[in-house]
């Protein structure tokens, strides 16, 4: 039983992340969470507080509907986790300072027009592409994120 609630946990904190990061996220949270100082810091907090409501919102029916036994303890510490780790990464230096120290950075820019091998158009314009390095570790963080909160959410 306890396999198959930690599956179902996590499936529905991975679709729920998906749609609180994409569709619920507004255009001015996803400009500003980067921003230095206070318009930033409360930029990602919003974003968070309505990323981590999302999650819920998608847990408790998956939780109702199969009858999963979580505590609210375990649901706390997992979202909480979630939330702070979410959070940290979202104030891109942050992210962009682990992938420097993993080796990462030409990764990391991959995509953007500080990439060296910036992909461009016939007239020397950055050319579109469909997504970056640091689009890509961003998620990745947050997938291994959402695998710890799902554990806790399932064990606590």
């Amino acid at each position: 039983m306890l396999a198959a609630t930690f599956a179902a946990v996590f499936a529905a904190l991975y679709v729920a992340h998906s749609v609180g990061d994409h569709w619920v996220q507004t255009s001015r949270q996803s400009a500003d969470k980067g921003k230095p100082g206070w318009t930033g810091r409360l930029a990602d907090a919003r974003h968070v507080a309505t990323l981590t409501a999302t999650k819920l919102v998608v847990l408790l029916p998956v939780a109702l509907l199969l009858d999963l036994p979580l505590t609210a303890a375990g649901l706390m510490a997992g979202l909480g986790v979630d939330a702070v780790t979410h959070w940290w990464a979202d104030r891109r230096s942050t992210l962009a300072r682990l992938a420097k120290a993993c080796g990462l950075e030409g990764f990391y820019s991959l995509g953007t027009p500080a990439h060296p091998a910036a992909p461009v158009t016939a007239t020397g314009g950055p050319a579109a592409h469909l997504g970056t390095g640091a689009y890509a570790l961003d998620q990745a963080f947050h997938h291994l994120w959402l695998l710890v909160a799902a554990l806790l959410i399932t064990t606590v």
